[in-house]
């Protein structure tokens, strides 16, 4: 041995100096007794923009979330615990250092396989699904697929019709009439104007969220319910029949009294991968009352031994729509089971 080392002993160790300095590390949390609440309205490129909840007059600050949520996605509707500058001055910057608990999440995955989910706004209580009667058609499996989102999240959905002046609102009333979900015209009125008188007071005292493919007039309809929410507005393709996405992000505005009403992006799809089968079935309350005769552990599908869904259909329980309906309640059925 070198006698360089031969009379090293573990008390001449001496650890080398910590370069990120020499304060040990702790588990424990900062209080944050200072914060104060937000509601987030809308997410831009890392930068969050979110009402002030603190009993004044509301304001609306930009923040930034703090490390320990940098793996946390927040989305319109959430409410966040905010420290730092949150005056709400021109240039100023907040940080959003808590997540509070959501009382309800609306969620979806692209398709019914993919496991991955995405959360479209949190703490929702109202779901308005916006269909037009044409330019395009009414996507019915959008609208179930929403519907069994909705009864799967606890957020009470709401159909609102647009462009009435195309075509009119029987087909609609036929197929969905007899699920007991609330049909509201929104279409032009005699003044040319979209009609939104009887969706208005619907939006009053809470938080709702506005749904449905490109092209069906969501953001007209926003913008008519708010002239200061200026949603840009788009055409439906000729060639393809679909709308053309004009809203890219969610946002969220006041409306009526103590109300807030968020737009979304129009989707192309709407998958159901992380919602309970039992959600998909109460979605169809029309046919709902037939699953009391149908024997323990039934899929409901077609090769279920004993479904009763079959003969109340067939005895026109359902009403004139009713096949359309139990055909589409077993084609969401049969895409969750893979």
């Amino acid at each position: 041995m070198s006698p360089r080392y031969r009379d090293f002993t573990e008390d001449d160790y001496r650890p080398r100096p910590n370069r990120r300095g020499s304060r040990p590390r702790t588990k424990e949390r900062p209080a944050y007794e200072s914060a104060v609440t937000g509601m987030i309205t809308a997410v831009d490129r890392g930068r969050y923009r979110a009402v002030v909840l603190d009993g004044a007059e509301d304001r609306t600050v930009t923040g930034v979330r703090a490390a320990r949520l940098r793996r946390t996605a927040l989305v319109p509707g959430d409410r966040v615990d905010l420290v730092g500058d949150t005056s709400g001055a021109e240039g100023s910057l907040a940080r959003i250092v808590g997540l509070q608990p959501r009382r309800t999440v609306l969620r979806r995955s692209a398709d019914d396989a993919d496991e991955t989910e995405r959360v479209i706004v949190a703490n929702a209580d109202q779901l308005v699904i916006v269909t037009a009667t044409a330019d395009p058609a009414p996507s019915e499996g959008l609208i179930d697929r929403a519907m069994a989102a909705a009864f799967d999240a606890g957020i009470e959905p709401l159909l609102a019709v647009t462009k009435l002046d195309l075509a009119p609102l029987d087909d609609i009333v036929e197929r969905f009439g007899a699920t007991g979900i609330d049909i509201v015209p929104c279409g032009l009125g005699p003044d040319g104007r979209v009609r939104t008188e009887e969706l208005r007071p619907r939006l009053e005292h809470r938080l709702s969220v506005l749904l449905g493919h490109s092209g069906v007039g969501k953001s007209t309809l926003m913008n008519a319910l708010l002239p200061q929410a200026e949603r840009a507005t788009g055409a439906v393709n000729d060639v393809t029949g679909r709308g053309r996405h004009t809203s890219s992000s969610a946002l969220a505005l006041p409306v009526g009294a103590d109300g807030w009403v968020v737009d979304t992006p129009g989707v192309r799809s709407f998958g159901l991968a992380h919602v309970d089968p039992d959600s998909v079935v109460a979605a169809f309350a029309d046919l709902v009352p037939a699953t009391a005769d149908c024997p323990k552990g039934c899929t409901h599908l077609a090769d279920s031994p004993g479904c009763a869904l079959d003969a109340w259909v067939a005895q026109g329980r359902a009403g004139e729509a009713g096949p359309a309906r139990l055909a589409s309640l077993r084609r969401l059925l049969a895409g969750l089971r893979g």
